[in-house]
């Protein structure tokens, strides 16, 4: 089970993960964030930043290390890590990597309930959502490979589980774009049925009353 953080927001895994480098003021904590595509990532909103950082230093995982001026800029405040902090970054990591937590997506949303949908419209939303990936599988390979001529695989393996999922996932898609259009996919009768009839079939009906999940 997850713990409870003391600032909870990915954006602060993220923020500490680019001051234990080196100490610097939130501009530049954004800049290499954005730089590095963490937005992509992680769910956050980048006008959280700074109360995320504010956060972070009342909680004494960051402190003010110096102030700045930079030309007619205003002073900027430089953050550093704190021993604390690199404690939270470590744990919160290896709890990120090691404890799996239920995640659901919005496709899986939309699978459950996908009978609502008759089964030639669900085929040509199928269609259309594999043709989406494979653009999108295209331009992560092209990225991927343009990256590792300058950049650590170390650095990049999120981006890899990122493309391997994207992969299964359309991997997935074909199999049931198969069943569907080969006619192979159990029920498929019944389904189309319900909405040429408007009326569930009857062995269908306490299946869908009580839930998909046996038990």
């Amino acid at each position: 089970m997850a713990k409870r953080r003391k600032v909870g927001n990915l954006l602060a895994l993220a923020v500490l993960s680019t001051v234990v480098q080196r100490p610097m003021h939130p501009y530049e904590m954004a800049s290499i964030l954005r730089e590095r595509g963490k937005d992509r990532d992680m769910p956050f909103k980048w006008g959280s930043l700074y109360t995320v950082v504010g956060n972070l230093e009342k909680h004494g995982m960051l402190e003010a290390a110096e102030s700045r001026r930079e030309g007619g800029r205003p002073e900027r405040t430089v953050y550093r890590i704190t021993d604390a902090g690199r404690a939270e970054l470590v744990d919160w990591t290896r709890e990120l990597v090691g404890s799996p937590e239920p995640e659901q997506p919005r496709f899986q949303a939309g699978l459950s309930v996908v009978a609502i949908l008759a089964p030639p419209d669900v085929i040509g939303l199928l269609r259309q959502r594999l043709d989406a990936i494979g653009e999108q599988l295209a331009a992560q390979r092209k990225i991927l490979a343009d990256a590792g001529a300058q950049i650590p695989r170390l650095f990049l393996v999120e981006d890899e589980y990122e493309l391997a999922m994207r992969e299964a996932e359309a991997n997935w898609i074909k199999a049931l774009l198969g069943e569907l259009t080969e006619g192979t996919f159990p029920g498929l009768d019944q389904w189309q049925a319900y909405h040429d009839t408007g009326r569930l079939p009857p062995e269908m009906t306490e299946i869908a009353e009580r839930g998909s999940t046996p038990g």
